[in-house]
């Protein structure tokens, strides 16, 4: 009974295209949005702000950019890690060349560099697609890290490639504690979830969801598949390359081209099958999966061995965890493909006719 749209009346066509439509779920975002920005940053200390909630902003970010190409216009790509490699780079070069452009603009072009990467990258998905656009996009993930590590412009000739990025300054206020980097991160990146959440119920989502379903019938109806799909490898492109500028900024802090490695991209690709494929919740709930996890093991094995004298390796936990993970991939696209979203969905079914029978 907590949990119902009984009474709420919509008198106007705003009120009805509402992105939360009941009043519920606009308090329960508010207050969550109130938690993380104020009460966060003052009750969490330094490592859970550095090492646990910036990096899930960030592969949150990442996921669901990786969400928008894949889980909304059914494009398949392996090459997220290049994405945030090509943003990371060259929001370097953008603040060490024109340093009076100012941190957000060279976030904001890097981020269009990536999608200038993602659509040239993306050009095969109008002749090929699953596996083969999925291998296609691989290349992507090769040539980036190549071109980075062989051409000095992009690290600044630096001999071992490694980067340090420069200190994070907006409005002449410094970004440098641990604090105001997870605020800066979570600032841009509700703002970009605020935009993919608009975006999915305009014209472009619809397209998107449209080709993903049946990309024949969306041609037939006049939805011009060339756009469509360069779009949302630009668009997703775009926020894998401001995730890999915040990846290099705010957690970070020095970057090499071998943080970037095929391996992120499979992470990436985790979180939006374990929560949830097509859909906005399903990339915060799937990046925060990943990043507790390992946390999550390691106080479990760690009071294992405490309680009943083991001596358990970090190499057999790692293992653990790698066999976690892929038995709950296994898992979720058994039993349930739309992953923890999907679980969440149905709870809130559940709630909105609680306590009646159903």
């Amino acid at each position: 009974m907590l949990y119902r749209e009984a009474g709420q009346f919509k008198s106007t066509y705003a009120e009805d295209q509402q992105i939360f439509p009941i009043r519920q779920d606009r308090i329960a975002v508010a207050l969550l949005l109130a938690i993380a920005f104020v009460v966060v940053p003052m009750v969490a200390n330094q490592y859970w702000l550095s090492a646990i909630l910036t990096p899930f902003l960030i592969f949150a970010l990442a996921a669901l950019g990786l969400n928008i190409l894949t889980g909304y216009a059914g494009q398949l790509s392996l090459g997220t890690a290049a994405f945030m490699a090509v943003g990371a780079f060259m929001a370097y070069n953008f603040v060490l060349r024109m340093p009076w452009l100012g941190i957000i603009p060279s976030f904001i072009l890097a981020g269009i560099c990536a999608a200038a990467v993602g659509i040239v990258f993306g050009l095969p998905s109008l002749r090929i697609k699953g596996f083969y656009l999925a291998v296609a996009t691989l290349a992507c993930q090769f040539f980036v890290l190549w071109a980075i590590q062989r051409i000095g412009w992009f690290t600044n000739n630096s001999p071992s490639g490694v980067i340090t990025a420069q200190t994070v300054e907006i409005l002449g206020y410094t970004f440098d504690t641990p604090q105001s980097k997870y605020l800066l991160t979570l600032g841009i990146v509700a703002v970009l979830a605020l935009l993919a959440k608009n975006l999915m119920r305009s014209e472009t989502g619809r397209a998107f969801m449209a080709v993903r379903d049946m990309d024949v019938a969306a041609s037939v109806i006049g939805i011009p598949m060339m756009k469509t799909k360069l779009l949302a490898f630009a668009i997703s492109s775009f926020y894998c390359g401001v995730a890999g500028a915040l990846y290099a900024y705010t957690y970070l802090g020095t970057v090499e081209p071998e943080a970037f490695t095929l391996d992120l991209s499979f992470r990436i690709l985790f979180m939006i099958i374990i929560g949830g494929v097509g859909s906005i919740l399903g990339s915060f709930l799937g990046a925060a999966f990943i990043t507790l996890l390992p946390i999550f093991l390691n106080v479990l094995f760690g009071a294992a061995s405490h309680t009943f004298g083991l001596d358990i390796s970090h190499a057999i936990v790692s293992n653990i965890e790698l066999m976690i993970f892929g038995g709950l991939i296994i898992f979720f696209l058994a039993v349930e493909p739309h992953g923890l979203a999907r679980l969440w969905q149905i709870a809130k079914e559940k709630l909105r006719l609680w306590p009646f029978p159903h």
